[in-house]
């Protein structure tokens, strides 16, 4: 087998091979402006290959060209890959012999890899989100520009009433210009999130798992759609507290010694977009759930009302493991719960 440690960079690569067979070791530099060399050097590898790279956000074309060839691409944790040198000399060809000792050493911290199809899945949500941010700077732009000359609506403003007093606005020409540019933008973009919305909803409907997720009050199909793809097969995490742990919805925590327990913000490690949604989603939960609903009460009324909101965003991303993990809908959970579960379903742990 021919082992490769690639130390992956936007513009190069630095590769040390190692052949299993003969012993011999080899070290090059691939240039990723001739993609065809990268190609025909992957290519011409007797196989089978097994290539070790960083995780990073741009190594798509890469991943995509190896896997083509039929070669084994194995992604690593970039962080504890780092971790397990502790050299202060740190070079390109340093990097790759890491990659490729840990290869060989069968200490290569390899990550779950999400399919090509749910990655594509994951651009729809990620689109949908960049132009609901972008729709709502332009929201505030338009309320900004009817503030200014008198007209106060809030909300009611996107009524037909309020957009007639809008565009009724006496303004200089420039101010007139800005008006109509931003509501032809704001048309434009409210078409488009809802075609997105309804390819969402498509998304979510086509996979049982998050049609599952959408049976809990306040989970709709964004929110399940991006659990499911973010959490992937439920079988990596044995209990509730590594997947809050996975979305960085547990406290950070610097206790030494004898000294008590210190427990910080939360790590916010993870998928903050998913993050965002679960808050969101967890404070539709509190009002339509009434165990929820007391939990959230009880935690806001002793401490206060933020934190509260961020641990029933942890409550509900440990519940939703749950009915993925047992193959329940919301209906029996419910009659779960109350019938005494094993401990630690009924802890949410």
């Amino acid at each position: 087998m021919m082992i490769i440690g690639c130390d992956f960079h936007p513009g190069y690569q630095q590769i040390a091979m190692l052949n299993k067979e003969t012993g011999e070791l080899c070290e090059k530099t691939l240039s990723h402006e001739r993609k065809e060399e990268v190609r025909c050097f992957y290519g011409a590898l007797p196989k089978p290959v097994r290539v070790g790279i960083e995780a990073s956000g741009q190594s798509r074309w890469f991943e995509s060209l190896l896997s083509a060839l039929g070669h084994e691409v194995w992604i690593g944790d970039a962080g504890k890959i780092r971790a397990s040198c502790n050299r202060k000399q740190k070079t390109d060809r340093r990097d790759a012999e890491l990659l490729l000792k840990l290869l060989v050493e069968d200490r290569f911290p390899r990550i779950w890899v999400p399919t090509a199809e749910e990655r594509d899945a994951r651009q729809l949500l990620l689109h949908r989100h960049k132009l609901v941010r972008m729709r709502t700077q332009v929201m505030n732009q338009l309320q900004a520009l009817a503030l200014n000359q008198g007209l106060q609506r809030k909300r009611k403003l996107w009524s037909v009433q309020g957009r007639e007093q809008l565009e009724e606005l006496a303004l200089l020409p420039w101010a007139q210009r800005r008006r109509t540019e931003l509501l032809e933008m704001f048309d434009r973009l409210h078409a488009t999130i809802g075609e997105l919305d309804r390819a969402v909803e498509q998304e979510a409907q086509a996979r049982p798992s998050a049609r599952r997720l959408m049976t809990h009050p306040g989970v709709g199909p964004i929110t399940s759609l991006a659990f499911v793809l973010t959490l992937g097969p439920v079988q990596r995490f044995g209990r509730g507290k590594k997947v809050a742990s996975y979305f960085g919805l547990i406290p950070t925590e610097h206790s030494s010694g004898a000294r008590a327990q210190r427990l910080g913000h939360i790590s916010k490690q993870g998928n903050a977009f998913l993050r965002g949604l679960l808050v969101e989603a967890a404070q539709s939960a509190v009002r339509h759930e009434p165990e929820m609903h007391r939990a959230y009460e009880r935690l806001a009324q002793r401490k206060s009302r933020a934190l509260a909101k961020v641990a029933m965003a942890r409550k509900l991303a440990v519940r939703l493991y749950w009915m993925l993990r047992l193959n329940l809908d919301y209906a029996q959970w419910l009659q779960g719960s109350h019938a005494g579960p094993p401990e630690s379903f009924c802890g949410r742990n």
